[in-house]
């Protein structure tokens, strides 16, 4: 089998919490060797996030996973000046501070530039390098909000709610991982730009790619989208559906073939024929009728015999699944994306079912060859063995606490 499509290249993360570290693990995921670098104190943030036992979190070992940690002070010139050292080993740099932070340690796109003139820099922030909300603090719950996301999310008598997922982070580091491998691919061929090479990805900018025809809904119709609780506006028949054992399945119609097809399964054959309903418009005026005859047959089946039968007759739909369903689910299995680690919770090493590696590329896939590391746990391999840092001063830097 063929090496991993990413071997060769080394990464050194600069960031902290999830952005960032997103981008990385999708590196790290398919063979570069990433460098997390981590503050002496504590380290990582994400380390204590959502934890009940143990020292480290889950979604620490989640996110930095197949990473290599290294404690160093960036404040400190002497942890500068390691950093730019690794920065001049390194193929590309990715951060996710506040603007101007890296400027005011000495390591801005112009030193690191200086260091490593084919070095690319992803920096991710809250409202991008430039504009005037540049200098806010920004985090993904801000940035969901910012984007319009939170507005349209919920039920239009109740207030605003977020999705239960780190959304704005994760698209963020996905754009900022293809950021970064744009400028890498564009150096292979010769063809890099002057200067530092920068990738700016704004955690607004990339939920705002995520909300379709927002904007131009607005201008062309002077359409302000509000909130429609779980679906999707003119997206009909499509949502959440109960079922007769208190769980719910998913259904998706909302194409005219599978519309037909979903209608004949609940045994309205009236509504599949109806020549009207061929028009997405009119079935998005009927919501309230198609939703009644598709609840009517739902709540009269459990929601394994309702995905059974839909998925016979070729309609998208699935089961809603909580955290035992997926470690439960076959396919899950069948697909790796459960992989099963040793990992330290209370003292003792327990086994931990971790999320497998997407996308999948059959001849040179990527791993997951190591939960997240403990604090600091690569620094002698690194700062010893590739910068060739001695043993003496190493200890010399812990005392100090530079690492």
């Amino acid at each position: 089998m063929a090496d991993a499509p990413l071997t060769g290249l080394r990464i050194l993360e600069l960031g902290n919490f999830i952005a960032a570290p997103f981008a990385t693990r999708l590196f790290a995921d398919f063979g570069a060797d990433v460098i997390k670098v981590e503050r002496p104190d504590g380290g990582d943030e994400l380390r204590g996030w959502r934890r009940t036992r143990g020292d480290t979190s889950m979604l620490f070992r989640t996110i930095a996973r197949n990473k290599k940690s290294v404690t160093l002070d960036l404040r400190a010139d002497e942890g500068r000046a390691v950093a730019l050292d690794l920065v001049r080993r390194c193929d590309a740099v990715v951060e996710n501070f506040r603007p101007g932070t890296l400027e005011r340690w000495g390591l801005g796109p112009d030193q690191l530039a200086e260091a490593n003139p084919d070095v690319v820099l992803v920096r991710i922030s809250g409202y991008g390098q430039t504009g005037p909300y540049r200098d806010r603090a920004g985090f993904g719950g801000v940035a969901e909000a910012f984007a319009g996301l939170r507005h349209v999310t919920g039920h239009p008598d109740r207030p605003p709610v977020r999705p239960a997922a780190p959304i704005a982070d994760a698209a963020a580091g996905l754009y900022g991982a293809v950021g970064a491998l744009m400028l890498l691919l564009a150096r292979a061929r010769g063809q890099a730009q002057d200067g530092p090479q920068v990738v700016d990805v704004a955690l607004y900018e990339s939920v705002f790619m995520m909300m379709e025809s927002l904007i131009p809904d607005l201008d062309a119709y002077g359409i302000s989208r509000e909130r429609t609780a779980g679906n999707l506006p003119g997206v009909v028949p499509s949502g959440v559906y109960p079922t007769a054992d208190g769980q719910s399945v998913m259904i998706s119609g909302n194409s005219s073939g599978a519309f037909g097809r979903l209608m004949t399964a609940v045994g309205r054959d009236d509504l599949a024929a109806d020549p009207e309903l061929a028009d997405g418009d009119a079935r998005h005026a009927r919501e309230s009728e198609l939703d009644g005859a598709i609840t009517a047959w739902t709540s009269g089946r459990t929601a394994r015999d309702a995905v059974r039968v839909l998925s016979e007759a070729g309609v998208p739909c699935g089961p809603v699944h909580d955290a035992r369903a997926i470690a439960d689910d076959e396919h899950y299995r069948a697909r790796s994306m459960l992989r099963p680690f040793k990992v330290v919770v209370d003292g003792e090493p327990e086994e931990v079912r971790f999320p497998g590696v997407v996308p999948r590329i059959p001849g040179s896939p990527g791993d997951v060859r190591r939960p997240g590391p403990e604090l600091g746990e690569h620094t002698d391999e690194v700062l010893g063995g590739l910068l060739g840092l001695s043993p003496a001063l190493l200890a010399e830097y812990r005392a100090r606490k530079v690492v």
